[in-house]
């Protein structure tokens, strides 16, 4: 009996995938100035209500807030977002996209989408429909197993 190659054990190969989507994404993602881990941020100030505060956006992206106040400098920095004092309490600072940061979301997007593209080439919708249930199945069973992430 032949012994599989660990190179292809399914434990092999998802980190293989991750690795290189993570690669193509980076690739993408620098093209258009953005570093690693400030996608989801613009993400969640395009699809959720303007003005984010920086606790939620922290909470959502299952970050620290000292992380993520990085993220908004470099981003702010760029001219991709402005932080302001909540007009109620000023000690919450909401967090806003600006007219460039707009722009560089939807190019973000258009990438993501372009990398989906080249991931899920040559499946069916039917296979698609199945890995996609795998996933959440895997996802479901880690979160089980890593209560904090509930």
């Amino acid at each position: 009996m032949l012994k599989e190659d660990p190179r292809d054990t399914l434990y092999f190969l998802f980190a293989q995938v991750i690795r290189l989507h993570f690669k193509r994404a980076h690739a993408h993602l620098e093209k258009i100035g953005l570093y690693p881990g400030q996608h989801p941020v613009l993400f969640i100030l395009k699809h959720r209500k303007e003005g984010q505060s920086q606790k939620d956006i922290a909470e959502a992206m299952r970050i620290k807030p000292a992380t993520l106040t990085v993220m908004l400098k470099r981003l702010e920095n760029s001219g991709i977002v402005k932080r302001k004092p909540d007009e109620a309490d000023q000690r919450i600072t909401r967090v806003y996209l600006t007219e460039k940061g707009f722009e560089v979301a939807e190019e973000m997007e258009r990438a993501m989408n372009e990398i989906d593209k080249e991931c899920f080439k040559n499946f069916t919708v039917e296979e698609q429909a199945l890995l996609r249930r795998f996933f959440m199945q895997m996802r479901d069973n880690l979160k089980e197993a890593n209560k904090e992430w509930r």
